[in-house]
């Protein structure tokens, strides 16, 4: 059996409304580098991809400006209304060059700041997982439960077990493909990878902090 490749995903269809900028938030500039050419080259250079796809909105006016569409190791594809519909799109892109146990990584747009370590633990940590897992770093706020007719505060949460997901967050290619289907299927909103849908399966998550769980 051959050994298994990494692919990499970077779903870049979003608006940046929340941002209220004149562009997405990925097309703006950090010392004259667009965001997503920095987030790209963070991963790109730093691991060993068989390849990239990037998806993007069908009149994406930004991207023929960046260097990453210049790049070849990278691809773009068309992207959907939601960041689950990316993601499917970019690994339908992949499906005729991408085996059911490949890897793929998919990292946000906008998270340039990813340090190399991190990227080295999550493949070295994950390397022979069945399923994947994901980057992630222990919840630091206090947070409350309100009620929702309101607004009360209901109770504090306790923290010790919260952790925020980050990305890369990586699967088997086949795993997340069926999992975002049957996501997408059943109208389940998705804000990241879920795990296969209907197994047991527990994601193994790679730590930013002093513990692996």
């Amino acid at each position: 059996m051959s050994k298994p490749r990494y692919w990499l995903i970077v779903p870049a269809a979003g608006s940046g409304q929340r941002m209220k900028a004149d562009c997405p938030k990925q097309y703006l500039r950090l010392d004259h580098q667009y965001i997503l050419d920095i987030t790209l080259s963070r991963l790109l250079d730093n691991a060993d991809f068989s390849g990239c796809v990037v998806a993007i909105r069908a009149d994406d006016p930004w991207w023929p400006e960046t260097a990453a569409s210049s790049d070849a190791r990278i691809e773009s594809c068309a992207g959907g209304a939601e960041r689950a519909d990316s993601v499917l799109s970019a690994l339908e892109a992949l499906a005729s060059r991408a085996d059911d146990d490949d890897w793929v990584l998919v990292h946000d747009a906008a998270r340039p700041c990813l340090h190399p370590n991190d990227l080295e633990r999550l493949l070295t940590q994950l390397q022979d997982h069945p399923v994947g897992g994901l980057l992630a770093t222990p919840v630091a706020d206090t947070l409350k439960l309100v009620a929702s007719d309101s607004n009360q505060v209901e109770t504090t949460i306790d923290r010790r077990h919260l952790w925020r997901a980050l990305t890369p967050q990586m699967f088997r290619c086949g795993a997340l493909r069926m999992a975002l289907k049957a996501a997408i299927a059943s109208g389940y909103p998705v804000t990241d990878e879920p795990r296969p849908w209907n197994t047991q399966a527990m994601f193994p998550v790679s730590l930013r902090g002093d513990r692996i769980i």
